[in-house]
Formats: C-alpha cells, sequence, structure tokens
C-alpha cells in the first residue's frame, strides 16, 4: 500500500502561488516543510499515521506551521511559488530555496 500510495502523492504534487494557498493558510491547514525533507516522504508519513517520524520532524523543526512574519512576507511577495501537496486535512508546502 505505501509504494501505490507514494506514487499516487508524487503524482500529486504542484506548483503553486501563495494567492492560490493563502485560504487554506487561512484557515490554519498549511504546514510548511523543511527543504531537508522530501514533500512526498512527509506526506506518506502523514497519511499512514507515522507519528514517530511526525513528531521528530515536529520536534526539529522541519515541519512547522508558518510564522506570522513568513505570512506577511509572502503575502508581499509578488508570485512566490511553492511546492505543494494536499494531503487533508493539510496543504504541505515547500518554498522554493530562491525565496526564504
Amino acid at each position: 500500500m505505501t509504494d501505490a500510495l507514494r506514487t499516487e502523492l508524487a503524482d500529486m504534487v504542484d506548483s503553486a502561488e501563495w494567492t492560490w494557498l493563502q485560504p487554506h493558510a487561512n484557515r490554519d491547514a498549511v504546514v510548511v516543510v523543511d527543504q531537508a525533507l522530501d514533500l512526498v516522504d512527509v506526506g506518506v508519513a502523514i497519511a499512514t499515521d507515522n507519528v514517530t517520524s511526525v513528531d521528530h520532524w515536529i520536534g526539529e523543526q522541519l515541519l512547522r506551521k508558518p510564522t506570522l512574519d513568513q505570512l506577511i512576507r509572502w503575502e508581499r511577495t509578488e508570485g512566490l511559488r511553492f511546492q505543494a501537496l494536499i494531503v487533508p486535512p493539510y496543504v504541505l508546502v515547500q518554498q522554493s530555496p530562491e525565496a526564504t
């Protein structure tokens, strides 16, 4: 099942503008995934309730909610894009390195 899930989630990763993600941030559903992690690996861990991995990433601050400063900066940066993956109820995002 995990291989099929990984394939399905990998196919769902897409580029998204901040303006498209903003409604999800407004409902506190956006989760920032650090560049050190693979977006699909995180999606699989969340979808399969891998609490050990998710808790570890949260503890290392590799997985977190966006800060107020980030939200303000993202709001003000025109054309800002992210890699995004929807794993209900969350929207996982990775900011491109040049946009940090």
